[in-house]
């Protein structure tokens, strides 16, 4: 699995979201961070919106002929412990392996 993390510069809550999913050590997933300032369309779409953070398949879906899907996750509170965010998102990941599956 791979989590991507629309952000941008001097976005304290950005730097707090990604430094909690770094120390996540009991999932194992790739954490991509994609800087809404190098690209219009994110700008446009993400600007009032960061951090913005979704959950993708694409890393299965290099080598295979499969569709790659991203989807949005919850934002969680920047109060969040990394215990609570590991928690969010080990619900998502076992629901996205799921609908996978089926």
């Amino acid at each position: 699995m791979r989590l991507i993390l629309y952000s941008k510069p001097g976005c304290h809550l950005c730097e707090g979201l990604q430094e909690k999913l770094e120390q996540i050590q009991n999932l194992s997933f790739e954490l991509e961070i994609r800087d809404i300032t190098i690209r219009e369309d994110w700008y446009q779409a993400y600007q009032y919106e960061v951090p913005v953070l979704y959950l993708s398949n694409r890393q299965g879906a290099e080598d295979a002929k499969e569709e790659i899907i991203e989807e949005p996750l919850p934002r969680p509170s920047p109060r969040a412990t990394v215990q609570q965010l590991e928690q969010m998102l080990c619900k998502y990941i076992s629901k996205n392996k799921k609908n996978n599956a089926e």
